[in-house]
This record gives structure tokens, sequence and C-alpha cells, in this order.
């Protein structure tokens, strides 16, 4: 019997732990292609202290998932609001302003063709 509720416990703790895994949703960084790399994620890195100014009380990231991603930011800015989807711009004031990255929070399923940001 002793056994028998030790093993409960533990696929109790399992199936829990699969639960949060699941639900934990990722703060998706968008960053220009256009830019380096490395000046990219720098942009990055912006577009996520800004969104974090924009959400001060938010428990729904709380730091787990951050998946920094490819992409033409001006071309996805627009998708995103046509679907209606909230996120962070950054503007870089040394580039007149431009739009360098995005940050959005989940929304996984619009951004599996992209790829993640890759020093080649």
């Amino acid at each position: 019997m002793r056994q028998y509720l030790h093993l409960r416990m533990q696929l109790s703790h399992v199936i829990t732990n699969m639960l949060m895994a699941m639900t934990k949703r990722k703060l998706y960084v968008l960053v220009d292609k256009a830019l380096r790399p490395v000046y990219g994620c720098v942009q990055g890195g912006h577009a996520v202290a800004q969104w974090m100014l924009e959400h001060p009380n938010s428990k729904d990231w709380s730091n787990d998932y951050l998946i920094y991603l490819s992409a033409d930011v001006n071309k996805w800015k627009k998708k995103l609001e046509y679907y209606d989807v909230k996120f962070t711009e950054f503007k870089e004031p040394d580039l007149d302003y431009k739009t360098t990255a995005l940050a959005v929070f989940g929304h996984e399923e619009l951004f599996k063709r992209l790829k993640v940001v890759t020093e080649d």
C-alpha cells in the first residue's frame, strides 16, 4: 500500500509538471532580419524591456520562455494588427525611429515558419 501511494504521488507530480509546462506561454521577439543578428538581438532586448514596462503586473509571462525570431518586422506588424494580436514595438532612435523589433506574448501558432535568429 505504501509503495502504491508513493507511485501515485510521483505520477501526480509528473502530470502537474506537464500541465504547467503546457500552459506556460512564450514571449516572442521578432527582430528585423535586415539587421546583423547581434544588433538585432540588442534591439530585441529593447522590445522585451518595453513589453515589461507596458505590462508591469503581468503574471502570464514570468521569464520562462523567450524566443528570438528573424522577421520582416514591418510586414509582421501589419499582420499582427490584421489579426488583432497585441504586441509591443521598439523604434530605434539612432535609426530615425525605425521599428527594429516586436515583442508578442503567446500566439505560438503564428510564428511556426519563422527561423530563430542565428549568427550566419
